[in-house]
């Protein structure tokens, strides 16, 4: 069982689904339609049990609405302030949301257990306020949002809430787990040694942040 990656639209996020006893999708992009035309190629969207946002930022998020009553929506309770307080909306790119109340609020350290897969909540603020990271660690999977990327690369953080030093304590965080997959926000996955990727990205932060 290997995660599916759907590149969505409108910049190119990944967003992770999962195929156990219960189907996850980690992310959903800001096109409702084309994130239920890639989901039909592998099941039909209404057998979805959770959608899982890593944060809130539109070009991971802006579809979440769109499953309400279909699958149960987490988000840590950090970013769903945050997307609150801005109107469900992103000021920047001028893109509006469908609002929705989540199912589930996270705040770190649950475990969304899916049949053999066991998603590790992990609380990693720094691109925004309520980032999360999801790690499975039979298989040391991680899918790390915007926090942290392959090849030594990080999330921005000059978007609203976002923080360098938060950032520099979630890549430590996370460099002391034992990964061998990584799957990020966006761009390249990495299969195997995805630890020394981590590990690249903390030493270049701490040097540019």
């Amino acid at each position: 069982m290997k995660p599916v990656r759907i590149v969505a639209p409108p910049l190119a996020a990944n967003c992770y689904l999962l195929l156990d006893e219960k189907k996850a999708l980690i992310d959903v992009g800001g096109d409702i339609q084309f994130i239920l035309n890639a989901l039909k190629r592998y099941i039909d969207p209404r057998e979805l049990d959770y959608i899982i946002l890593t944060h809130s930022h539109y070009d991971h998020a802006a579809a979440a609405g769109h499953f309400k009553g279909i699958a149960k929506i987490a988000i840590h309770k950090d970013e769903y302030s945050l997307l609150k307080a801005q109107g469900f909306t992103s000021f920047m790119f001028g893109v509006s949301f469908k609002k929705f109340e989540p199912d589930i609020m996270l705040e770190g350290g649950e475990v969304i257990e899916l049949g053999e897969l066991s998603l590790e909540v992990i609380h990693t603020p720094g691109h925004s306020p309520g980032s999360i990271c999801l790690y499975e660690p039979e298989r040391k999977w991680l899918f790390s949002g915007d926090t942290v990327f392959a090849h030594g690369s990080f999330g921005r953080v000059d978007l609203p809430g976002g923080s360098a030093r938060e950032l520099i304590n979630s890549l430590e965080k996370l460099s002391k787990l034992d990964v061998e997959n990584l799957y990020p926000g966006h761009e390249d996955i990495i299969e195997g040694n995805a630890a020394r990727h981590i590990a690249n990205s903390l030493r270049i932060a701490k040097m540019f942040l």
